[in-house]
């Protein structure tokens, strides 16, 4: 019997969950929804582990420990996040064997607070790599100015990369040449690049978000009747673009290496207006060799009313052009809206970091 999951999985959508929790691990809760709902994959990040560990008593234990050997904050946060995330890795290995490696997949953030530092963020990288030591891990690195090095460096490295916080379609040009060039810089290494793996995190809600506050100030019946409409608009060009990439000799080049293909991953699925459809951003981001990963409620309802067509971006890449034309044509100026989205993703990412360690602080003095 198949469901709406099931289904997406079927059309070539990779079912992935952002979220992570000891509790969620504990109780066999992602065995679970591995079982029963296509799960495939996990994605963290900062904010998942602040709210992970605040809201729960699962790492009471570790954290006396932690307390009576006298663990800064830093590297007991270190500790803590990459416990869970080794777990995790353990939980999805069964699927990234039977899938050779393309799913399976677990996600680990460096630390924010070093995203326009390419020097300590490959550091970093190197240093989490080693922590967590499994095959399926990926470490997340913002698509910054200066994490674009640092992705390189890190394939280059034979570190499989999961590159966060991407909102422009030129900064996802730049990013998917970084992956190209960190393969073609294992190869002249001498790395078995089939071992190499990557995706790409578009950003999705957060789009729609700025743009329809923008759309509202202007307020034209022109900009109203656009609401809603960038954010899809925006992930199908990158889609298109990719399809550029990926079909280019370059990229053929190392395919005939065994290089694999760094696919899209549709990040910020959840729909942040209460007035759109909580599925929306799942049913029109349907694509063969993508992923999407969803907050647990944006998957739970996609398995009780999500609808599934076998294509729903390819066949609008006019319409979105369409789109960003009229969106431009009310004077809503993309390029400031990525670079504004941008911004805003690493600090808030560094504001949940710092929370994330006072309350480590916090939970350290009350077990001493």
């Amino acid at each position: 019997m198949t469901n709406p999951l099931s289904d997406l999985s079927a059309a070539g959508v990779a079912v992935w969950l952002d979220d992570i929790s000891r509790d969620r691990l504990r109780t066999g809760n992602l065995a679970d929804l591995m079982a029963t709902h296509s799960v495939v994959g996990v994605t963290t990040n900062p904010t998942i582990f602040q709210k992970a560990v605040v809201g729960s008593d699962a790492y009471d234990e570790q954290l006396r420990d932690l307390t009576i050997r006298g663990v800064d904050v830093g590297e007991a946060v270190r500790l803590i996040t990459t416990a869970d995330v080794r777990s995790a890795c353990d939980v999805l290995r069964p699927v990234f064997d039977a899938t050779g490696g393309l799913d399976g997949r677990v996600s680990i953030e460096v630390d924010p607070r070093l995203a326009h530092d390419t020097e300590k963020t490959v550091a970093e990288a190197r240093a989490l790599w080693w922590m967590v030591d499994r095959p399926n891990l990926f470490i997340k690195i913002p698509a910054t100015r200066e994490g674009l090095p640092a992705i390189t460096a890190a394939l280059a490295a034979g570190i499989s990369v999961n590159v966060t916080l991407i909102f422009s379609l030129d900064r996802y040009d730049e990013v998917m040449d970084a992956y190209m060039s960190g393969v073609e810089q294992a190869l002249a290494a001498g790395r078995d690049v089939s071992q190499l793996a990557s995706v790409a995190s578009f950003f999705v809600s957060r789009v729609d978000t700025e743009v329809d506050k923008r759309l509202e100030k202007i307020g034209s019946p022109q900009a109203r009747a656009l609401r809603s409409r960038a954010a899809v608009a925006n992930a199908r060009l990158a889609y298109e673009r990719y399809e550029k990439a990926f079909g280019s000799e370059r990229w053929a080049a190392l395919a005939a290496a065994g290089a694999r293909p760094q696919r899209p991953l549709w990040a910020s699925t959840s729909t942040k207006d209460p007035s759109l459809p909580d599925t929306i951003y799942v049913k029109e981001l349907i694509a063969a060799g993508t992923v999407n990963t969803m907050p647990e409620s944006t998957l739970l309802a996609f398995a009780d009313h999500g609808e599934v067509a076998p294509d729903t971006v390819r066949p609008n890449y006019a319409d979105a052009h369409e789109t960003m034309a009229a969106l431009a044509a009310v004077g809503i100026d993309m390029a400031d809206v990525v670079e504004v989205l941008e911004r805003e993703g690493v600090a808030k990412f560094e504001d949940s970091w710092n929370q994330l360690l006072d309350a480590v602080r916090g939970q350290l003095a009350a077990a001493g």
